[in-house]
């Protein structure tokens, strides 16, 4: 562990590297920084809105509350098994869909992640405006102008910014968290609340669904944000510090969602960060309130535009090779991507909640698929032996497209479609099944299903081991070697 602190403290505080392989020599980090970066991604108020969202539209408290429970273990787990690449690859998570897709191939679920941080980018912005309008005095626009520009500049600055931003979030939203608690349990009967139990199928799946979703919607990027730590680090410890900080944090954020919503008699949806601060007080400790959802929003929003700086220069360095990213380079990449949220964001604000309630739920039938056949893949076709350096050829061993993971994919959007319930599309079976939205638990297990016994079947070579960039390269220079003391013994 000495080691990895100096590693760290000799670290540049503006990261050098973007979708490069992470050399050994460049490892630091701890577990526990998984913990609390995913804890603070959580404790922030979009999460509160969609436990709320539980109870505005029809759940009782019991069973929203149990609903969402399952529905963070079920997405978190997932979540978590995506986690646990990154310390043995080295690599952020979606260049190493070019395994599943090929190395052009991986563009399309690139392309969909990227829409995906921009939807998320946007409504987290539109939060976190309301509560720097409130804070400094200004029009919610001024407030998500000001929020965007503090996200620019902690993306620039990158890993270790980030990590270390999501450990100050992590106590902030504690300690916010524990008051907005304690004041509500003051205002509310909260045992009167939990008595009233109507169960419904509908209501309680529409919880399940919001808490999966939302722990699912990780996957495509968590590996980015684990990829520093040392090789060695042990997989299952990485899954447990990633997924605990991230379902603790979230189902702590949306039982307070839940408990607001129903206590708010009408007034919540709307006007949700001035309702949770009001929960606080007035005055210097609302202000601090604010602060503390500002703030939470911080992570969470420069992990997305993050992440959508390294899925673009993915999808570049895809076509045209290697790609090395200056410094230049990344600020007018995440200005692009920042630009572009924010003005969804302002375009966007007056009409927040049911829009993201459509979001949210709509993307599960983009992602669920890939993170079943990129997991199915890495855990139980290739186990973890992966060809890096081929990653990044598209005349290598993954090739330009590879029809098998890009076939099941689109079956697993496909195989979706009549079980959506959204306002953007219901499918055909949704009413049959008493307007209950299952497509997610579809969208994961029979593409994982087709894609384990076909990729049994028909899947290229798999490597004996794990070939990393450092490994082959010294393999070239020991047959180098070799040929030197060949000829010179000739």
């Amino acid at each position: 562990m000495a080691v990895n602190n100096e590693r760290a403290g000799s670290t540049p505080l503006i990261e050098r590297r973007s979708i490069d392989y992470i050399p050994e020599a460049e490892r630091h980090g701890r577990l526990f920084s998984q913990f609390t970066l995913w804890m603070g991604a959580n404790l922030q108020i979009t999460a509160i809105v969609t436990g709320a969202l539980a109870v505005v539209l029809g759940g009782d408290v019991f069973w929203s509350l149990i609903g969402l429970l399952i529905g963070q273990l079920l997405g978190g787990g997932v979540m978590a098994l995506h986690a646990a690449q990154g310390p043995k690859l080295g690599l952020p998570q979606m260049i190493s869909s070019r395994v599943q897709f090929g190395v052009y191939g991986a563009a399309i679920p690139i392309v969909l992640v990227c829409l995906m941080y921009l939807g998320f980018t946007a409504t987290g912005t539109v939060l976190s405006g309301q509560a720097l309008g409130q804070l400094f005095g200004v029009s919610d626009s001024v407030g998500i102008l000001i929020f965007a520009s503090v996200i620019v500049l902690v993306t620039v600055l990158g890993y270790r910014v980030i990590h270390w931003i999501g450990r100050v979030a992590s106590v902030i939203g504690v300690i916010a968290f524990v008051f907005l608690f304690w004041r509500l349990m003051s205002q509310t009967d909260v045992g009167a609340l939990l008595q009233i139990r109507h169960f419904s199928w509908s209501s309680f799946l529409l919880a399940v669904s919001l808490a999966a979703s939302w722990q699912i919607a990780f996957g495509p990027y968590v590996a980015d944000y684990s990829r520093y730590l040392p090789s060695a680090t042990s997989s299952v410890k990485t899954f447990f510090a990633a997924g605990a900080g991230s379902v603790i944090g979230a189902q702590v954020a949306m039982i307070l969602g839940v408990f607001a919503a129903a206590s708010a008699n009408g007034q919540f949806a709307g006007h949700e960060v001035a309702y949770i601060v009001g929960l606080g007080g007035t005055g210097a400790t609302a202000a601090l309130l604010y602060f503390s959802i500002a703030f939470g929003k911080v992570t969470i929003s420069t992990l997305n535009s993050y992440g959508s700086f390294m899925c673009i220069a993915t999808i570049i360095s895809g076509f045209k090779g290697h790609l090395t990213v200056t410094r230049m380079q990344r600020l007018i990449f995440v200005l692009f991507i920042v630009g572009a949220a924010t003005l969804i964001a302002l375009l966007g604000q007056h009409s927040f909640l049911g829009a993201f309630k459509s979001f949210i739920l709509f993307l599960l039938a983009f992602f669920t698929p890939w993170s079943a056949i990129n997991l199915v893949d890495y855990y139980c076709i290739t186990r973890e032996r992966y060809d890096v350096p081929a990653l990044a050829d598209p005349n290598g061993r993954y090739g330009r497209w590879n029809l098998l993971g890009i076939s099941v994919y689109v079956f697993g959007v496909l195989v979706q479609l009549p079980f959506i319930s959204t306002k953007f599309y219901t499918g055909p079976l949704v009413a049959a099944l008493g307007d209950v939205d299952i497509s997610w638990v579809i969208g994961l297990i029979l593409p994982a299903a087709v894609y384990y016994f076909c990729a049994k079947k028909w899947h290229s070579a798999v490597p004996d081991r794990l070939i990393l960039p450092v490994e082959q390269n010294s393999t070239q220079q020991a047959k180098t070697s070799g040929a030197g003391r060949a000829a010179a013994q000739a």
